[in-house]
């Protein structure tokens, strides 16, 4: 027997309303795992990359701590890893949606750092130059037997970083504090490599705006530059606080260090300090040649808009000198052109010679008086 359609079933009918498509299918969570694992005493222990298992072996024993990397995660994937590792909501909110400011905070036992990438962009030429940095995220999340990094964009720098860092079973002994100082070495360390790469470029910028040769300052240029500079400050200043915090440095930080002799993070407070005053020495690098980077470009701004006035300047002074010189002939053709009967010269046989000579005469003396002044 055929099938009755469903508009034409018992109680459809009538209703006007094509059927609701089905539900979409969550996606798992897994799918936003780049990698997990369980490190004891600095070694990764081998078994599955399932976050939960990994969580639950690690709480059993009560050894070593779990290291887990995502990619972008939804709202519901994220969830899911809250759920299994007890996160607090407003960290959740942020690790979805990023876009936030390098800031540290505290939520319970719980340590939230975020972060801001950034990526040098090769171009050919300063001229078909549209961005000179790209910019990604990273959030760590970590806590007494856990850290979770969270990366959002597709310049993160965190290729290698896991690796490299389980070779070094020594410095991977101190727990996901070793992870925290890790993945903030690598962020900074990259900043002074985006920032000695724009050297070069901000170099070039400069001999063309002071060059001598040069009349023709593309000032689009030095705007951009400009823009890309204030960008690499809205990543880079304000993790200066969050690792003066992390350094214990209570005399650059308003706010209390974080305590890594809490169960927070290792027991071992002053090994993981001396190494994230590292980063910090870094940081204040990097943000010494920011502060330079963005001052010269100011001078240069007002260099070049100082160039191009007086380039304008020079051109009118130009133009005005020559309609001055065109004025004496024009003035004398409009005199004898209104073609008066009672005119005296225009009966004399040299009138029209006297003229023209007396026009050259006055012209050549504008011109040359014009050129000693230096308008022309």
């Amino acid at each position: 027997m055929p099938s009755i359609p469903r508009m034409l079933q018992p109680g459809n009918r009538g209703s006007g309303r094509a059927p609701a498509d089905p539900p979409t299918p969550p996606v798992p969570s897994a799918r936003a795992v780049v990698d997990c694992g369980v490190y004891v005493d600095g070694v990764r222990s081998q078994g599955t990359q399932d976050f939960r298992r990994s969580l639950a072996q690690v709480r059993e024993s009560g050894e070593g701590f779990v290291w887990l990397g995502l990619h972008q995660p939804d709202e519901r994937q994220m969830n899911d890893v809250a759920e299994a590792f007890g996160l607090h909501p407003l960290m959740v909110e942020d690790a979805v949606h990023a876009h936030q400011r390098p800031k540290l905070e505290l939520y319970d036992d719980t340590v939230f750092l975020v972060l801001r990438t950034i990526s040098y962009v090769d171009h050919d030429s300063l001229e078909v130059a549209n961005d000179i940095v790209e910019t990604g995220e990273i959030m760590v999340l970590a806590g007494r037997d856990f850290v979770i990094t969270v990366r959002h964009g597709d310049h993160t720098h965190l290729a290698g970083v896991r690796q490299r860092l389980e070779h070094m079973t020594d410095h991977l002994k101190l727990g996901p504090s070793a992870v925290v100082h890790a993945v903030a070495d690598r962020v900074v360390d990259s900043y002074l490599a985006v920032v000695s790469e724009m050297e070069s470029d901000v170099d070039e910028i400069e001999e063309r705006v002071f060059s001598t040769k040069n009349n023709d300052v593309d000032i689009d240029v030095v705007y951009l530059f400009k823009r890309e500079v204030l960008e690499l400050q809205r990543a880079v200043y304000p993790l200066v606080m969050p690792l003066a915090r992390l350094s214990g440095n209570k005399s650059t930080s308003d706010m209390s260090p974080v305590r890594f002799d809490s169960p927070v993070m290792s027991p071992d407070a002053k090994e993981i300090r001396r190494h994230f005053r590292d980063v910090a020495d870094h940081l204040t690098q990097a943000t010494d040649l920011i502060a330079e980077y963005d001052e010269r470009l100011t001078t240069l701004l007002n260099a070049a808009s100082t160039k191009v006035s007086i380039q304008q300047n020079t051109d009118m002074r130009k133009i005005s000198s020559w309609a001055a010189i065109a004025a004496v002939p024009t003035a004398i053709a409009g005199i004898y052109g209104m073609n008066f009967d009672h005119m005296p010269e225009l009966h004399w046989p040299y009138s029209y010679p006297v003229l023209l000579t007396l026009m050259v005469c006055v012209c050549f003396t504008l011109w040359r008086t014009l050129r000693r002044n230096h308008w022309l």
